[in-house]
């Protein structure tokens, strides 16, 4: 059996293999959306097809859209043409049970795929005919978090951003000059209205998203790279909108045991393939059940029935709870805690150090006993329920093949809303006390370790992509576990960036305890472990 149009033809062989095969006739789906695009979405990455590719498949299954997906890859344009178009846009779904159970599902909603690139020009003008189109309802995004900032780690506008702000929409170079280069054609054909709608995994994204374009419709209004009134179509909710969004749905990278299960089923062509920006990509995707998508409901332009596949939509307000509810306290930071110290005590999944007491009980206290008092309830979601599932049943499901180094990417921009906001809200309460945070500290000091390049046997390793690695590891190149420096002076420029931890930790008593807990934690070799073991009563 292989993963394409012709293989999929057979669909007895696949369903006998114990495979959902999609229920709809794809090639009418096709060529409706080819005509009536209504929904297509950035970022070609295994969230989307693992979750929002399925919501769509869900719905063209039971008569609720007559069109499908269209994707366009904005960053890497190898996870095209290496995964999508060599499998006629189809992937697996295989979807990992705490109990075992593994579930198949071949996934076909997506129709379409294209890069993302100014310089193709039958990509790019495809791209230009779909935000043309008035039937197109949202386009949607996961970029990651980085992906919406037009800067870099120190601050300096990005060379492919600065030209394109400097040379309008046309030929743009940066991915979100792109974006608004399209947005510009829609505008261009008679103001459509659009949802923008961030589905990624930071905080008030839609802002994020809507900061960036907005950048760019200014400069291009006021420089005469576009028209006046384009400036006042973006700042028009009744024309573009930005929702909010919470996202939540673990999709680790390809899997090898995975594609062993699928390799036994007599599928062919599975190989995986590293891209040249270093994004593993497969024909499958491997992921948890659990999932949560919660939206604001702002569409000017009508939406997909998705409320019918589990989507929660609601208010601006609510969305933002729920937002802060997981990304600050219920999930996400515990995420972080286990990353960094997975990494420095040489775990490869983070599902076992759910088995290392000391680690089960840091991230019990940040959750239970730190996160939990400043959590506002959202009302849809009781967040003590949602962190009995995370740690009792998400994370330590021994069947995710997820790992410290993958959540570990990215964490300087990470670390000011997964922590910064509950220090922030422990500052403003009358009945809380920052003295009284302990966990966060420890955290802050293990990634400050982290940053050292060294694991806790003196072994060498690579920190995981992060735009700030080449600002931050030079302050620490002087750092020896088991040497003697100042550490006050090497972390307190660190510790006062507000940009990294949400607030100057080195202006309250945090700094002075990350600074204490960052000093024993070099002593040499087994020092992290000992200060965990210290800490909690019980052997790392």
């Amino acid at each position: 059996m292989r993963l394409d149009r012709q293989g999929l033809m057979d669909a007895a062989a696949w369903k006998n293999a114990g495979y959902h095969v999609p229920d709809y006739d794809r090639d009418a789906m096709a060529e409706e959306t080819k005509q009536n695009p209504a929904w297509i979405h950035f970022g070609a990455g295994n969230i989307f097809r693992a979750f929002q590719a399925n919501l769509m498949q869900q719905l063209m299954e039971t008569g609720k859209s007559k069109t499908g997906l269209i994707v366009a890859e904005g960053f890497d344009y190898e996870i095209i043409e290496k995964m999508y178009r060599p499998h006629d846009d189809y992937t697996i779904l295989v979807t990992l049970k705490g109990s075992g159970e593994v579930e198949k599902t071949v996934i076909g909603s997506i129709v379409e795929s294209l890069i993302l690139d100014s310089g193709r020009d039958s990509e790019f003008s495809r791209l230009q005919e779909i935000f043309a189109a008035p039937s197109l309802q949202m386009a949607s995004f996961t970029i990651t978090e980085k992906g919406y900032s037009l800067v870099d780690g120190r601050g300096d506008v990005l060379p492919a951003v600065k030209r394109d702000l400097e040379n309008g929409p046309q030929r743009p170079e940066s991915y979100l000059g792109k974006v608004c280069a399209l947005v510009y054609t829609r505008y261009l054909h008679g103001k459509l209205p659009l949802a923008l709608v961030s589905m990624d995994n930071c905080s008030h994204n839609g802002d994020r998203l809507k900061a960036a374009v907005l950048t760019f419709a200014e400069e291009w209004t006021k420089s005469g790279k576009a028209e006046p009134a384009f400036l006042a179509y973006v700042n028009d909710v009744s024309s573009l909108s930005f929702p909010w969004s919470m996202i939540d749905k673990i999709t680790p990278r390809p899997d090898p045991k995975v594609e062993a299960i699928l390799e036994a089923d007599h599928i062919e062509g599975l190989e995986q393939a590293v891209t040249s920006k270093n994004t593993w990509v497969a024909p499958f995707v491997n992921a948890e059940e659990c999932q949560y998508l919660v939206i604001e409901d702002a569409f000017p332009n009508g939406r997909p029935a998705l409320e019918d596949t589990g989507v929660i939509f609601t208010e601006r307000e609510t969305v933002d709870k729920v937002e802060k509810m997981k990304v600050c306290t219920c999930l996400n930071p515990l995420h972080t805690t286990l990353a960094v110290f997975g990494c420095l005590l040489g775990y490869e999944l983070i599902s076992e150090e759910m088995k290392n007491p000391a680690l089960k009980a840091l991230v019990e206290r940040i959750g239970y006993q730190e996160g939990l008092p400043v959590v506002i309830n959202p009302g849809i979601l009781d967040p003590k329920q949602f962190i009995d599932e995370v740690l009792g049943l998400r994370i330590p499901n021994p069947f995710m093949p997820d790992t410290p180094q993958r959540i570990a990417t990215d964490t300087s921009q990470k670390l000011s809303v997964r922590f910064g906001e509950t220090i922030k809200a422990y500052e403003a309460a009358e009945n809380l006390s920052v003295d009284d945070l302990e966990g966060i500290p420890l955290v802050f000091a293990g990634w400050l370790r982290y940053l050292m390049g060294v694991d806790d046997r003196g072994n060498p390793f690579t920190p995981s992509p992060d735009p700030l690695l080449d600002t931050l590891t030079p302050l620490l190149a002087d750092v020896k576990p088991g040497g003697d420096c100042d550490v006050r002076a090497v972390l307190t420029p660190i510790l006062q960036r507000s940009d990294i931890f949400g607030v100057d930790v080195s202006a309250s008593v945090l700094g002075d305890k990350v600074i204490a807990l960052f000093a024993e934690m070099i002593q040499g070799p087994g020092a992290v472990a000992a200060l965990l073991e210290k800490r909690y009563g019980t052997k790392a």
